[in-house]
């Protein structure tokens, strides 16, 4: 009888250290099938990847979308950077403004930091080259502050959303401030995406509202000197001069010096940032169009956004890109809220779409067709203004969402 008990008691040991045995190897193949970003959700954290230029040429609006996207995490979750019960993790990375840069910093972040959301970047470039990244991994991204058209348009899929407003939304509040039946217009663009589909933008909406497009003059952007370009718009005598630009090194002085304004032609623009108006005392009493300056919008958010960034940075008031990275931030919150917490790209997509949500700008909602938010543009005229050492934007009429409201291209 003892040696039966013995051998029933070593059976038994057996089956328990085979099945724990199976019950570790369950657990190592669950592992396995786990997708990623599946831990940071398991562990209650969401992570968001945000790309941007933190050097370089376009490193003031990197900077400017870090601010803005900080603040507005603050904001949507009331100051405790949680949503639906989730700590909100985020992750900077600098593009350098080179798209392959820009590829190897999006695919560190979905692999190695397994993030739940892309967020970027500052050049239409860098953008472009990490769109099909967000599809491949099925994370959502939300493109600010980049323009090119193409972003919601050909190179278009269905993860992608975009808080900032794209070339045609521009070209429409430009060519508004411009364009009529008999006017001559030039343009002047950087020789690269951003140009290229600012000026086919602008001139669809200008030709659209009778005017003449009579040249289209693109640069280097990286150039020092463009004479000889906008020697080239003065011999063909235009009526007004249209620029589209982005980053410090702009032709501002030189259009100054070349005296284009005295020669008869007048010069209209996107008002820039704050360090780029600047520059352009030579433009006061221009009448164009702004995306954002802190004195234009009325509305409570815009009023924090103000009152909280000068306690943070010394005084300085937010500028052209730091509404759109808080923006982004709110819309990620807004989005999650709606899905309990959950980050699942393809569930987003679903909410995401036809989604309206309160920015420093006003009501924004992503377009179900493109994922484009349709946003309030601003007239503006620069005035020169007692205490301040740049021409100001100065509000005309604000153009609400439906009047800049851009073509459907990513059919």
């Amino acid at each position: 009888m003892k040696k039966k008990s013995w051998l029933i008691a070593l059976l038994a040991l057996v089956l328990i250290i085979s099945t724990a045995c199976s019950e570790d190897s369950g657990k190592e193949s669950d592992e396995k099938d786990e997708k990623p970003g599946d831990k940071t959700e398991e562990a209650g954290t969401i992570k968001i990847g945000v790309l941007a230029s933190l050097t370089g040429a376009l490193e003031s609006y990197g900077k400017q979308t870090k601010q803005g996207f900080e603040l507005g995490v603050e904001y949507a979750t009331d100051g405790t950077n949680e949503v639906a019960g989730k700590k909100i993790e985020i992750v900077f990375e600098d593009t350098e403004t080179d798209p392959v840069v820009a590829v190897q910093k999006a695919t560190k972040l979905l692999e190695d930091d397994e993030v739940d959301f892309l967020v970027g970047s500052s050049s239409s470039g860098d953008t472009l080259a990490v769109l099909p990244l967000a599809e491949e991994y099925e994370k959502i991204m939300i493109v600010e502050p980049a323009v090119a058209d193409s972003i919601t348009g050909s190179e278009f899929n269905p993860f992608i959303f975009r808080t900032g407003r794209n070339s045609s939304q521009d070209a429409v509040a430009g060519a508004a401030a411009i364009a009529k039946p008999g006017v001559k217009i030039a343009t002047f663009a950087p020789d690269y995406s951003f140009g290229w589909d600012g000026v086919a933008a602008f001139k669809k909406a200008a030709e659209d509202l009778g005017a003449e497009v009579v040249l289209e003059e693109f640069a280097d952007p990286a150039a020092t000197d463009f004479t000889s370009n906008l020697q080239k718009i003065i011999e063909e005598k235009p009526d007004y001069l249209f620029v589209v630009w982005a980053g410090a090194n702009s032709p501002w002085n030189q259009i100054s010096d070349l005296k284009m304004q005295e020669k008869g032609i007048k010069i209209s623009t996107g008002a820039p940032d704050i360090p780029a108006l600047s520059i352009m005392e030579p433009l006061v009493g221009m009448e164009g169009f702004s995306v954002y300056y802190h004195t234009l919008p009325d509305n409570e958010i815009n009023d924090w956004l103000v009152k909280e960034h000068k306690e943070r940075y010394n005084g300085d008031v937010p500028d052209l890109f730091t509404p759109g990275g808080m923006t982004a931030a709110i819309a990620i919150v807004e989005a999650l809220k709606n899905s309990e917490g959950d980050a699942d790209g393809n569930k987003m997509i679903e909410i995401m779409e036809g989604m309206s949500f309160e920015t420093p700008k006003g009501t924004m909602t992503f377009r179900e067709e493109d994922h484009q938010a349709l946003q309030t543009l601003y007239s503006i005229k620069l005035e020169k203004q007692d205490g301040v050492d740049y021409p100001v934007p100065v509000l005309i009429r604000e153009l609400s969402p439906s009047e800049t409201e851009p073509p459907i291209m990513n059919k």
